[in-house]
Formats: C-alpha cells, structure tokens, sequence
C-alpha cells in the first residue's frame, strides 16, 4: 500500500468492515487526519472524532487488531518512510492550511480514480435514464445545481432537487412515472435526516441510486447502490468542497460518454447562444 496516499491507505483498511455509526465517525476522523493518524493517541484521536476513548479501541478491534495501540503499529508500519507528524501549523497559516488539505483531498480522488470503473459505471446509469433527477439539500444543493445546469446541457431531462418538504418524495415520484431509472445525489455534512429519507425512498420505488459523499462512511452509504466518496475540508469555519465537485464534473464526462449525441447537443447550444448573444467574449 505504499505507493498511494495515506487517505486512500485508510479507505482500503477500512473497506469490508461493518461498522456502527460511532465507529464509521472515528473512521472518517482519520480519512480527514490521514498525514497525523499513525501518530494519534486513543485519546487524541477519541477528542477529534468526538467519542470515547473505549469507542476508539473497539473501532480498532472492529477491523482485527488487538487495540488500538495495534493499529496505530499497523499504520507506522505501512507508511512511506520519513513521514512524521505534521507541523504545518508552524510553517502556514490557517487559510494556507486549509488550501493544503484540500490539495491533499484531491490527491486522494486522484488516487481512487485510477481505477475508473466505478465513475465509468455510474455514467452510465446516469445517461440510461429518462429523465435524471438530481438531489442535493442543504449544503449539497450548490453542488446538485451545479451538476444539473451542465448536465441539461447534454441529457435530455434533468430535474434537480434541491428542497426538502413534503414534496420531495412527490417529485421523485414524479420522475420515477416518467421513466426514471436512476438517481443522482450529492450528500455533504451535516447530512439531513431528508436526504436519508428520500435515498431510502427512491430505492424503495426502484431507483438506483448514485451518491457523491463526503466518505464512504456517510449516513447515505447504506441507502446508495454506487458511493463515491471525495473528502471535504474542515479547517475553516465552513467546509471545503473541491474534491466532491470536482468528482461531479468528472461523472458528467463519464456520463458524456454515454450519450452518442452529448457534442452534437453541445455543438447546438453554442450555436444558439451565439445567435443569441448570451455571453459576452
């Protein structure tokens, strides 16, 4: 495991594992901490992730180690060599810190992309259904928007959803009767209890759902057919959120991919637009 980056490192570590709620939160806690996690007491650790200290040695338990002091062995072990704590508190300050973890969140989607199946799969079912609702509340909702506005410009039928209330389950309703066959979601922290509802619900009317998640330890993990995970950022006051936007552009270029007339659309908005004068060169 040494060729990849210590986020992705974990993520394979913990793959495969039934984990509850408290220890899928110790488990992110390290995703977001990957470069401090070998160097971690329970105690330190238990303080980040906001649990007990008992919870952090049975979280280490859960995945086969004697204890945590164990897993913390394990990860020294499996890092690359001369990789120490970090001290970029020292050298950057706060607003630099935060742009390096995210340079670190998209080192980590960069390593998870190497293998493509996954993106290459959810295009698919993305482009197969007619028509696409796209969900995202709260602070997911820019990102659903975002997502739905470039990916009308090709699909034929995108229906973003972008509000919670009762009508949410209406309007899946709605485009399940219309033909739907898949749902795109964007779920970010704090994750609404509607979200998880409406995954819940559009599984149960048959829709198979695609989730761009902050981790693969989200609430909305068990209510996803395809979780894609891209880290976030917590280092400033409100969380950063290049990788999972990123990680949307590229599902349209997997969904792109699979609709034989995507350019031709394209090609066609541009000419409209010029006709219109839409944008100014």
């Amino acid at each position: 495991m040494s060729g990849s980056s210590p986020a992705a490192r974990l993520q394979r570590l913990f793959e495969g594992h039934r984990l509850t709620p408290t220890q899928r939160r110790i488990a992110h806690c390290m995703v977001r901490r990957a470069a401090d996690a070998p160097f971690l007491s329970s105690v330190e650790l238990a303080e980040l992730a906001g649990v007990s200290q008992p919870s952090v040695t049975r979280f280490a338990v859960a995945l086969g180690f004697d204890g945590y002091p164990a897993l913390r062995r394990h990860l020294r072990e499996v890092a690359p060599a001369g990789t120490e704590p970090e001290e970029a508190g020292e050298a950057y300050n706060e607003y630099q810190q935060a742009v390096r973890a995210e340079i670190e969140n998209l080192q980590h989607l960069c390593d998870v992309l190497a293998d493509p199946a996954p993106v290459e799969r959810a295009g698919r079912l993305l482009a197969g259904s007619r028509p696409l609702p796209v969900l995202g509340l709260r602070a997911a909702s820019s990102q659903a928007r975002g997502f739905g506005y470039f990916a009308a410009k090709v699909h034929p039928d995108v229906r973003v959803l972008d509000e919670g209330g009762s009508m949410l389950a209406d309007r899946i309703d709605s485009a399940r009767r219309a033909g739907a066959t898949a749902l795109m979601c964007f779920a970010l922290p704090r994750h609404p209890r509607e979200t998880v509802d409406a995954l819940a619900y559009a599984r149960d009317q048959g829709l198979t759902v695609v989730t761009v998640a902050d981790s693969a330890f989200a609430p909305v993990a068990h209510h996803s057919d395809l979780l894609l995970p891209a880290a976030i950022g917590s280092g400033l006051s409100f969380d950063t959120v290049c990788a999972p936007m990123l990680l949307g552009r590229v599902l349209l270029e997997a969904m792109c991919d699979g609709l034989p007339d995507a350019q031709a659309r394209l090609e066609e908005f541009d000419v409209r637009a010029a006709a219109r004068g839409l944008f100014v060169e």
